[in-house]
């Protein structure tokens, strides 16, 4: 009877009286360098206590109810935190929780992806953090908790929006080129497109603007565009198709 007062009392006065998990967020964060699709990863620390210690991880932490006001808040703040860069896109994943994914006690992660044009990511990244190549879907150091896992799931919601969105525009420089951008969704998607039929899908999105400046070179001069600002992503109506 006491212990069903108890309870009662515990209940009435607002406080929980069950334990708590573990809540992170991580974000995967992707950059187009050298011709691949890349990203960004941060070593753990290496003290005592620390779970997978030195072992490379998704960037993220704790969610900080003083400072956090939702979880996206969360993600910008460790963002910016473990890596030092910021991102002109960020879109929620999902969330994987479980008693044995962090040996410090059960644990739910909210993950993000997130997008950034290559000149961001070649500022001053923070000491810990590194970028590492994506190979069909998978990167070569096994990655600390079930960050593999939320990598390979990050690689293939990217890899399906872009079959019907304009999210690669996120990756590009201030200015680029048609067959840039091209070349960024090939790069993604892993497979040619047709020229002429990108080119229309591209222009009738209305989702660039072209400026008053060429690129030249050895060929012809190309017109340089960017991205409309405070333009949200494009979703197109059927899916990019391979050159036949």
């Amino acid at each position: 009877m006491a212990q069903k007062d108890q309870a009662q009392g515990t209940e009435s006065s607002g406080q929980l009286d069950f334990p708590r998990p573990l809540a992170t967020v991580d974000v995967v964060i992707f950059a187009i360098r050298n011709e691949g699709l890349h990203v960004l990863l941060v070593q753990r620390p290496a003290g005592e206590g620390e779970p997978f210690p030195l072992a490379f991880a998704l960037p993220g932490g704790f969610v900080d109810v003083a400072k956090d006001r939702d979880l996206e808040a969360c993600a910008v703040r460790k963002l910016k935190e473990k890596t030092g860069v910021t991102s002109p896109y960020l879109e929620q994943l999902g969330s994987w929780g479980s008693a044995g994914r962090d040996p410090r006690g059960w644990s739910a992660t909210h993950a993000y992806f997130a997008l950034m044009p290559e000149e961001a990511g070649r500022a001053a990244l923070a000491p810990d953090a590194q970028w590492f190549p994506v190979v069909a879907g998978k990167i070569k150091p096994k990655l600390a908790f079930d960050h593999g896992e939320i990598l390979t799931a990050a690689v293939e919601r990217l890899r399906n929006k872009v079959e019907y969105t304009s999210l690669p525009a996120y990756l590009m420089p201030a200015e680029f080129t048609l067959p840039d951008l091209q070349r960024v969704y090939e790069i993604v998607l892993d497979r040619p497109l047709e020229k002429s039929a990108f080119r229309t899908r591209i222009l009738s999105a209305d989702m660039i603007e072209p400026i008053a400046k060429m690129r030249r070179g050895p060929n012809r001069p190309a017109q340089l565009y960017r991205l409309k600002k405070g333009r949200e992503p494009v979703y197109f109506v059927r899916t990019f198709n391979p050159p036949e």
